[in-house]
């Protein structure tokens, strides 16, 4: 089965996709079609189920004209447009034109690299409809693009996987070996990576797969070792031993920002601690009875009362054989909170380790790093530390040291990748430390250098890197990048070298003084995956490699200029880039950072997969398509703010879809149905219409066109200020609202003789405006709705497309407005008489309706205005009776004031006040039939006075009115006004009937 992989040169001005024959290009090509063509194929992603193609040598757009329009069916055509587009080129950043001098500045996106692992979720999906809208609005608009796609290698994630299938075989990582271990987790890689790249193409992602990237790469690799060395050498990295959060399950350290904490009934122990040689005690409680093992004092509020007496002396520590340490006094205790006496653990809480640096106390760790008790913890030693728990627990009520046990809500962190609840543990580890690095990321948003959307995020951008720690950047994993450090000697980490590789390491021991052959080991950690996302910017595009390389990608895709990501990881990933970035390159590695928000349950809860309320995007795809989907996601949500997902929205907007390919369906197979070729031709469109042609129009066509190019002005603006919600809904709207609904129906007066198309002239330009407007808009939408724009759009007249385009595409067609320079033209008093005109003809439908007019029949009008507006609406009497559904026969207009006018308006009739002066007069006779209208009112009016009758009696009813509920009794009081109102409402009627 034949991909459409190539563009031949025929007669409609369709060009070879090869014609362009620059290196770069072709090799850059020849690898996008190689690579794909490894890749098995999502069903998202599935050929037509229309005729298939039978040459390679025909372009999708050629062979998607000649099928013609059926019906609407996303499916059908998806696959087929994404595989000419991606085969074609059509994602590079010259796919549009070749670079010149003085071109646009590059418009560089880095996609957030989603596991290697990973599948597809409303995450990706909100991403990729956002990030993809800037991509094609950029890349139409004349800059070159570049939306840099890649995976990340989930260190965490992606090892926890292959543990668990060693679990299954009976083995453990430990068991295999570490190059076992690696090679099973790269085989795990190969078999499920790039799933996850497949099912972003199947949302219409113009990214350039060409240049996919992995965290893992060699030259990415290189480029981490790189930033860790630099880093050192600047004092940037160094070691210590310091309070983390270790995951006991995955049996690493993982950051505070990879830690969740969750509201959960737990329970408060109170007990006693024994002053020694005494019977005095101490009050102290716990949530964790089992770290008592590893207390180094009893802290007590220097001027509490109840305790001053005690500070110096020693408590017991509860089942410790004996164990003393010290009752001491620090401020930091609150009297009230508690017992006020506070236990100090500096081995096992974050807040007792302050206090122990400040007060010279000991640190003692009673855990082993897979959680469970170790011999520091004595009679428990070798207890998970769940039942070591319970177990000391019983132990102290056995002793009579318990007081009680109360229920208590505490706030319990869990490992976001294991789940399991995180230790706080003492450990030596590796760290980048961060204040200044945080100033200048801080810097940058407060001078300006990067701007935040929506500005509110900058105060918490503040608020973190005025408070940031030093990041904690090792993790006892071995899927990562292995930390370039050497220890020296066979054995100790007092001794150790930072280098690019071993062969450095040992040429710096040399020149240290060590033997040539001295024993360099390897620290066994790895980077924390964050590290090496944080280069993701510069490091995708060359660097270090190309540092200073004139015409290199990192010279011309470096800086980026959009960042967008969720606002959740701004801080797990954003802030690291811009540390990165400024400390490694000297530039902010973004200009503006798109923060969206998350996509929610209906009921705005968050989606999971033990509520069930988890929506797969793919299935979403597959019922109503990509576009109806990555509109739904885009529009009517403002940056930063949470989205609700809607299938009622969703499938309003597949709709909407519908309702854009029928339009085209009426453009292309009635307005220019057997047209010749010379015709057709004519009508492509190579540019805006100019003031000469619209001054030719008529008002319609100018009111159409000035809404038109309005829109145009209005959609560039909000894209370009980031409001790409607003833009999109607009486009909705206009199409909607003024080109179907009015436009369409006014150019059948023009094209057909059946309701006054009389003039080949009018017809001619409706066909222009037709396709001038739908053209433009399929333009304006293309970045919302990728695919039915681009199916459309083959089906119109086209300007030939220029030989340095990849392929005759919509979406590397030119946007309605390149020069911002350069206003569309446009007309206020066009736009303004129209609209006098559309509030005529709503008056007319509403008085038809008000008077129950049948649907068929056609009435008189008199219409009063004055002067110029006058002779607009007039010589609209075509549209006004074939919108209004009027007599054309029975149709006049008047001068304001004029004697024809009071004339033509004496004969009773229903006075419609428009606006300006406009007014429309329908004569009674014309509405409604006298005597079956007298029949339908009595009848009314009949029904109406026995339900007032039933509803007066009731309430005339002293028991109704004493024994029922207030609210019920006033309910049937305004009922009975409200029937009251209609029948006095259909008496005035029946008076007024002739």
């Amino acid at each position: 089965m034949a991909w459409l992989c190539l563009s031949a040169s025929v007669s409609t001005g369709v060009r070879a996709a090869f014609v362009r024959s620059t290196p770069s290009r072709s090799a850059a090509f020849m690898h996008t079609v190689n690579r794909r063509n490894s890749l098995s194929i999502p069903s998202t992603l599935k050929l037509s189920t229309t005729t298939p193609v039978e040459s390679t040598e025909t372009s999708y757009d050629v062979v998607n004209k000649e099928r013609g329009l059926d019906t609407y069916d996303p499916a059908s055509f998806e696959g087929d447009i994404y595989k000419w587009w991606e085969n074609s080129g059509c994602f590079q950043p010259d796919a549009k034109q070749q670079p010149y001098e003085g071109q646009k500045e590059s418009y560089v996106l880095p996609m957030p690299p989603p596991n290697v692992t990973g599948r597809l979720h409303m995450g990706h999906a909100i991403f990729v409809a956002l990030q993809d809208v800037l991509a094609r609005f950029h890349r139409m608009r004349g800059r070159p693009v570049l939306w840099l796609p890649g995976t990340d290698h989930a260190g965490i994630a992606t090892q926890l996987q292959v543990e668990k299938q060693l679990l299954v075989e009976g083995t453990t990582r430990e068991d295999v070996g570490r190059e076992e271990f690696l090679k099973r987790v790269w085989a795990y890689k190969e078999e499920q990576g790039g799933h996850i790249t497949r099912q972003l193409r199947s949302l219409g992602a113009s990214a350039d797969w060409s240049r996919e990237r992995f965290t893992m790469d060699k030259d990415l690799s290189e480029a981490v070792v790189e930033a860790f060395v630099r880093l050192h050498e600047k004092g940037l990295v160094y070691r210590g031993e310091y309070m983390v959060n270790w995951a006991p399950l995955l049996q690493t350290a993982v950051s505070d920002l990879e830690v969740d904490y969750a509201d959960e009934e737990g329970k408060l122990y109170y007990f006693k601690y024994m002053v020694e040689d005494s019977d005095e005690f101490l009050p102290v409680a716990t949530t964790r009875p089992e770290t008592i093992c590893g207390d180094t004092a009893v802290c007590v509020h220097p001027e509490d009362d109840r305790y001053k007496h005690l500070v110096g002396k020693n408590v017991v520590v509860p089942m410790s054989g004996g164990r003393t340490i010290p009752i001491i006094a620090d401020e930091y205790v609150d009297m009230e909170f508690g017992t006020g006496a506070l236990k100090i653990t500096p081995g096992h809480d974050p807040n007792d380790y302050e206090i122990g640096k400040k007060q010279n106390l000991p640190t003692i760790n009673v855990m082993n790093k897979d959680g469970s008790m170790n011999v520091n913890a004595g009679d428990y030693n070798g207890l998970d530390r769940f039942d070591a728990r319970a177990k000391l627990w019983e132990d102290i009520e056995a002793a009579d040291l318990a007081i009680k046990v109360e229920p208590h809500m505490q706030r319990v962190p869990r490992s976001q990748r294991g789940g399991e609840v995180i230790e706080p543990l003492v450990s030596s580890q590796w760290f980048v430390k961060t204040e200044g690095m945080g100033a200048k990321a801080l810097k940058a948003v407060e001078d300006g250098d990067i701007k935040i959307v929506p500005q509110r995020f900058e105060k918490t951008w503040s608020n973190w890197l005025t408070d940031i720690h030093d990041w904690c950047v090792s993790r006892q994993l071995w899927w990562g990048h292995r930390i370039p450090v050497w220890y020296v000697g066979e054995s100790g980490e007092e001794e150790y070298i930072v280098a690019r590789n071993e062969d450095e390491a040992r040429t710096k021991a040399v020149e240290n003084g060590h033997p040539e052959d001295i024993v360099l080991r390897q620290e066994e950690d790895v980077l924390d995956t964050w590290f090496s996302s944080g280069l993701w910017p510069f490091a995708t595009v060359g660097w270090p490699q190309n540092e200073g390389v004139a015409g290199s990608d990192l010279e011309r895709f470096y800086p980026a200029a959009c960042l967008e990501t969720g606002y959740d990881i701004i801080f797990f990933w954003v802030a690291r880039m811009v540390m990165m970035g400024l400390e490694l390159t000297g530039k902010s590695p973004f200009n503006t950072v798109y923060l969206h928000g998350l996509v929610r349950a209906a009921d705005g809860s968050k989606m999971s997969k033990t509520k069930g309320n988890v929506v797969d995007p793919l299935d979403t795809v597959a019922e109503y398509g990509a576009d109806s989907l990555r509109y739904s996601l885009v529009t009517g949500v403002t940056p930063g703010q949470d989205i609700p997902f809607s299938q009622e929205k969703i499938e309003a907007n597949r709709n909407f879809a519908n309702k854009l390919w029928n339009c085209c369906k009426f453009v292309t197979g009635n307005a220019l149905r057997d047209l010749s070729d010379e015709e057709m031709s004519s009508l492509g469109v190579d540019g805006p219409i100019g003031k000469e042609e619209f001054d030719t129009l008529s008002l319609p066509e100018r009111y159409i066109v000035s809404k038109c190019h309005e829109l145009v002005a209005s959609v560039t603006e909000d894209i370009e200020k980031y409001q790409l919600g607003a833009a999109g809904s607009k486009v909705y709207e206009f199409l909607w609202d003024q080109y179907a609904d009015w436009y369409i129906e006014i150019s059948k007066t023009r094209l057909y003789e059946s309701v006054g198309g009389d003039s080949e002239e009018e017809a001619r330009a409706a066909r222009r405006v037709l396709v001038y407007v739908l053209d433009t808009s399929l333009r304006l939408l293309h970045p919302y709705m990728p695919y039915v724009t681009e199916q459309l759009w083959h089906h119109l007249p086209r300007a030939p497309a220029t030989d340095e385009r990849a392929a005759h595409a919509l979406m590397l067609a030119d946007w309605p407005q390149l020069d911002d320079e350069t206003p569309l033209v446009t007309s206020d008093e066009a736009v303004h008489r129209f609209q006098c005109f559309q509030a005529l003809t709503r008056s007319i439908r509403n008085a038809r309706a008000e008077y129950n007019v049948e649907p068929g029949k056609r009435i008189s009008a008199v219409i009063v205005a004055k002067g110029e507006l006058l002779e607009a609406l007039e010589a609209e009497a075509k549209s006004l009776v074939a919108l209004a559904k009027l007599d054309p026969d029975q149709v006049t207009f008047y001068e304001a004031g004029s004697d024809e006018a009071k004339a033509a308006t004496a004969e009773e009739s229903v006075q419609l006040v428009v606006q300006d002066g406009v007014e429309a007069y329908l004569p009674l006779s014309g509405l409604i039939d006298p005597e079956k209208e007298r029949q339908r009112l009595e009848k009314q009016s009949e029904k109406l006075a026995k339900e007032i009758q039933k509803l007066s009696g009731r309430l005339q009813s002293k028991g109704f009115v004493d024994k029922a509920p207030p609210a019920v009794v006033d309910k049937a009081r305004s009922e009975l006004a409200e029937l009251e109102d209609q029948a006095a409402k259909i008496e005035t009627s029946l008076a007024a009937l002739p």
